[in-house]
């Protein structure tokens, strides 16, 4: 049954990059709710006993995924705050793999400075189109982004192995959508490729599929 799931993830995702990618927003708003509950699916058929962190984290996607789907602030802000809470959840999920003991803390540092200049380059790009609020609001957000990928860092030093390396890897695949989804949304002038939502909803998608993939593997 598992393998139902993940051929239907399969078709239902390149259908809405192809929508994507032809700007066709109205095609891609049908299929994008089905795409993290085929993941689900996918996850509970392929566990005896679920984790309730990632269960909680796919769901609270899921919703932040509808919410984006309409227009205005108010969804956005509601969107951000489900997917705020989706990466809380993981933080809790890695946290109970992590030795951190085993942890080389330089390492994690020197990421956190990466992942930081990656913000400030976002903030630099589009502080003049945002007002306080949002500006407070994108900080906020992608600083707990941050925090979900250095606990997925943590977790790879503490357990070296293809598992942990997918799910950092779908954790950095998340944070640079919620980056590019920052650009699509508030600059003025976004370059061709980024004025479609194919780069944010390809590397998304990629990234809950990953870290899924990688919490099983784990498991």
């Amino acid at each position: 049954m598992k393998y139902l799931f993940l051929a239907l993830f399969v078709f239902f995702s390149a259908v809405h990059l192809i929508d994507c990618y032809s700007s066709k927003r109205r095609s891609s708003a049908k299929t994008k709710p089905f795409l993290v509950p085929l993941i689900l699916c996918y996850y509970l058929f392929s566990v005896n006993v679920p984790t309730w962190q990632l269960v909680a984290a796919l769901v609270a996607s899921w919703l932040g995924d509808v919410l984006l789907i309409p227009s205005g602030q108010k969804y956005f802000v509601l969107g951000g705050s489900a997917f705020t809470a989706a990466h809380i959840f993981l933080i809790d999920l890695y946290r109970c793999h992590i030795t951190f003991s085993s942890v080389r803390p330089l390492i994690v540092v020197a990421a956190a400075v990466v992942y930081a200049a990656v913000i400030a380059f976002a903030c630099r790009l589009l502080w003049q189109y945002l007002d306080g609020f949002t500006r407070f609001a994108m900080i906020t957000y992608l600083c707990v982004n941050t925090g979900m990928n250095l606990f997925a860092l943590m977790q790879l030093l503490s357990h070296p192995g293809l598992a942990t390396a997918l799910t950092f890897l779908g954790a950095i695949l998340f944070f640079t959508s919620d980056v590019v989804l920052f650009i699509v949304r508030f600059h003025k002038r976004p370059s061709f490729i980024w004025k479609r939502h194919f780069v944010i909803m390809a590397t998304y998608i990629a990234a809950e599929f990953l870290i899924t993939q990688g919490m099983l593997l784990l498991g």
